[in-house]
């Protein structure tokens, strides 16, 4: 998949870089991604939900009133469900909602979001650039002039620089990563993916190499 180098201003610099199709060229498995968008929304649920039950709820143990010949149903104590205040019954407890998914499985879903970026032309690789301070309305004008500023963004860099980082940091619609921590659930909720171009040679060079 050829893909232009554009720079800042949205403009091709005459160059281009080839993305696998290993990778991007699949055919996607939506299963898988669905898969890994559960467990990664599973893992980000702290699961403490609680309820109490009849043993845990305060009251007192005595029996209301003898078994039979009241003409009334049976009750126990006060702290039975029927009552209020009592104590509830198959009411939640804390519990995890992750779950395993195998290596195989994540990478997978990964390269089957990026293909469907590939099939939906959402993927755009601009020029490396860098801020001597961090400056967030040159990178909203950046993504203005990539016809981006509209959507929601994912961009791409090869390793931390904190000048860009906290010049996109406060962009509501832009989520920022290194290319090691890219996710599934993030490329699948993302419009558009920006790549760097060092970003996007990795994916390259990684390729050759295996």
């Amino acid at each position: 998949m050829q893909v232009d180098i554009l720079n800042i201003k949205g403009e091709k610099t005459g160059r281009s870089i080839e993305l696998p199709e290993e990778i991007f060229g699949i055919d996607p498995n939506n299963h898988v991604v669905y898969l890994a968008v559960k467990q990664y929304r599973g893992a980000q649920r702290q699961g403490t939900h609680k309820v109490k039950t009849r043993a845990e709820v305060q009251g007192a143990s005595r029996k209301l009133h003898k078994q039979k010949g009241t003409g009334g149903s049976r009750k126990g104590n006060i702290r039975n469900p029927l009552y209020k205040g009592g104590g509830t019954v198959f009411g939640p407890k804390p519990h995890g909602y992750d779950f395993k998914l195998n290596r195989k499985e994540k990478d997978l879903a990964k390269m089957s979001a990026l293909a469907y970026k590939a099939t939906e032309n959402a993927i755009i690789v601009v020029e490396d650039f860098n801020y001597e301070t961090p400056k967030a309305k040159s990178f909203s004008n950046m993504l203005s002039n990539l016809k981006v500023a509209d959507k929601k963004t994912m961009f791409v860099m090869p390793e931390y620089n904190d000048n860009v980082y906290l010049s996109f940091r406060n962009i509501p619609a832009v989520n920022g990563c290194l290319l090691s921590d890219i996710n599934t659930y993030d490329l699948v909720n993302a419009d558009v993916l920006v790549l760097t171009e060092s970003a996007a040679k990795i994916f390259s060079e990684e390729n050759v190499e295996a």
